[in-house]
């Protein structure tokens, strides 16, 4: 086994310890059947909140210890490969085992980063806004493609995502969107996108093919349940009705079912046009202003604690986070963590892993080898 792969499969076990003691994996195991049985009693159901309570429990605990296993699954079974191979003297088999082993390793890290995913909504679903900044069409252009580009990294996580909200541009892209990502730690993995994402590129809307700068915001927020109580007072709330706009077959356009809501207090103003029904989209809106007010909680929480640390960073809305620039070299970087790609339709392909998992290991203080793809 050459040493490279040696010290993959040595930084793998490493995860592995780390994880089972994270998870005290002798009582999670138990602690999983335990569950597992609950959830399959007939009365299961009777005590709705306490159920949904039993089942993020169960569904977050199956996550962690299935990671184990299959982390414990894949060096057993590659290693055996490569003994096999070399055995035989069957390179082949040897190269692809060895592969196997250093994409592992990229997992293991994940999963390492996972375990920190510790606050009390990082595990839920998420809301990402999208805003295009000043700059018109090629802005607006701008915000699309960060769409297409967090849906697509969404996909390949096999992440559920839903529109909310979305407003077409003036002559291409939109001037803005919500979309609902669903799924285990969605949150936790995209809270570091918020901020604001800088183009650099050839404009395609320029007749005289000049190099255009635009911006655009992002904005992620949790998805909160009854467990925690948000006061929202009537007296607060500016309610306004609208007809919805972009993709949504015959019934867009019909009648003024959108919904958007002004919280005065704050300014934070939120917008739902995903159902027909009024009062369907004003459910979701609440539940959108409520997730916005927790999160604004949690920022002042964050940034309080940070005013007393010697390394500020910033993170919140309004704040350049990274730079894509398609001319005239083609780069994609980072600029809290420094973590660069050199292939930026890979990364607006969605490839985000390396900036997200960077950024989260920063936040916590963990020491990372994340390094960049360029060429």
């Amino acid at each position: 086994m050459r040493a490279e792969t040696e010290k993959a499969v040595a930084e793998i076990e490493q995860v592995l310890s780390l994880l089972r003691r994270h998870l005290d994996w002798d009582t999670a195991e138990l602690r999983l059947a335990a569950l597992s049985a609950e959830t399959e009693s007939p009365d299961f159901w009777n005590d709705p909140e306490k159920a949904r309570v039993r089942m993020r429990e169960r569904d977050d605990l199956d996550v962690a210890v299935k990671a184990v296993r299959e982390l414990e699954a894949g060096i057993r079974d590659n290693v055996e490969l490569i003994e096999l191979g070399e055995a035989e003297g069957d390179e082949g088999v040897v190269k692809e085992a060895e592969a196997a082993l250093l994409e592992l390793k990229q997992s293991a890290r994940r999963h390492q980063i996972e375990t920190l995913l510790s606050g009390e909504v990082d595990a839920n679903d998420c809301y990402v806004e999208i805003h295009a900044g000043a700059g018109g069409t090629e802005s607006q252009d701008w915000a699309s493609m960060l769409l297409r580009m967090y849906t697509r990294w969404a996909e390949r996580r096999k992440l559920k995502v839903e529109t909310i909200e979305f407003h077409d541009g003036e002559e291409a892209g939109i001037k803005s969107a919500t979309i609902q990502v669903k799924g285990h730690n969605a949150y936790g993995w995209l809270k570091t996108e918020s901020g604001v994402h800088r183009l650099v590129r050839i404009s395609p809307y320029d007749s005289a093919a000049r190099r255009h700068t635009s911006f655009s915001s992002v904005w992620v927020y949790p998805v909160i349940d009854d467990t925690i109580d948000i006061e929202i007072r009537d007296s607060d709330l500016k309610v306004d009705t609208y007809r919805s706009s972009g993709a949504g077959g015959q019934h867009v356009n019909t009648t003024d079912s959108a919904i958007r809501i002004t919280h005065i207090p704050t300014g934070i103003i939120v917008a739902c046009q995903q159902e027909r029904s009024q009062h369907k989209n004003r459910a979701t809106a609440m539940n959108m202003l409520r997730a916005r007010l927790y999160e604004l909680e949690m920022q002042k929480r964050e940034e309080a604690a940070n005013a007393q640390a010697a390394s500020k960073t910033d993170i919140g809305w309004g704040h350049q986070i990274r730079s894509y620039v398609l001319q005239p070299y083609q780069m994609v970087k980072d600029l809290r963590t420094g973590v660069e790609s050199g292939q930026p339709s890979l990364v607006l392909d969605g490839d985000l892993d390396q900036f997200m998992e960077a950024a989260l290991a920063q936040r916590v203080g963990v020491a990372t080898d994340v390094t960049a793809d360029a060429d």
